[in-house]
């Protein structure tokens, strides 16, 4: 499946530079957002702006297939990006600031939403995860029973992107994907698990 990373914010809540290239473990989070979806067999294509030249260099420079858009908010971006990519069927739709996506989470959001027949599907951690690390969630809803917040991960079919799609509202069972680093709290603290990690593979 197509994969588009939005990557063309300016990271104004971050103040680090462009937001999708600062570093988490030593690797632009956009390249482990992109690598995730490669492994998983899928076709990221990065959508950049003006407002992000440093993330279109990038691209060039990794082979990363990029599209773009205009930069005026994100609505518009997705649909100047759809229509770019001449993209009818189901689509990932993803930010480039999840760190923690892997190639097996995007494999199960991928199998449930065809074994749902759904038209789209959006990602849902529980909000005890965002708690638990300290993440600040952007809203929360009843998932499954759950208070839940979402994750920057979603499926839409790009014939139906200007109307109302039948939604499956899927609750992920990981913790890590409550990072969508936006402040520097939440880098800190992705770096920390970072850290972590690293320790318990060694």
């Amino acid at each position: 499946m197509l994969a588009l990373i939005f990557a063309g914010g300016e990271g104004s809540r971050l103040k680090l530079g462009e937001k999708a290239l600062v570093t988490v473990g030593g690797r632009a989070m956009l390249s482990h957002v992109a690598d995730a979806f490669t492994k998983a067999g899928d076709e990221p294509v990065v959508v950049t702006s003006r407002k992000t030249p440093f993330t279109r260099n990038f691209c060039r420079a990794q082979g990363l297939d990029f599209i773009d858009t205009a930069g005026v908010g994100y609505l518009d971006d997705l649909h100047e990006a759809v229509e770019l990519s001449g993209e009818t069927g189901p689509l990932f739709t993803s930010a480039a600031d999840i760190p923690y996506l892997t190639a097996e989470i995007i494999s199960y959001i991928r199998e449930s939403y065809f074994a749902s027949g759904f038209e789209a599907c959006s990602t849902w951690v529980p909000l005890e995860f965002c708690r638990q690390y300290h993440v600040h969630p952007r809203y929360s809803q009843k998932i499954d029973g759950v208070e839940a917040t979402p994750c920057a991960v979603n499926i839409f079919l790009g014939t139906k992107l200007n109307d109302e799609q039948t939604e499956l509202e899927l609750l992920l069972n990981e913790p890590k994907m409550a990072f969508n680093v936006n402040t520097r709290e939440e880098l800190e603290a992705a770096e920390r698990i970072f850290g972590e990690m690293q320790k318990k593979s060694q």
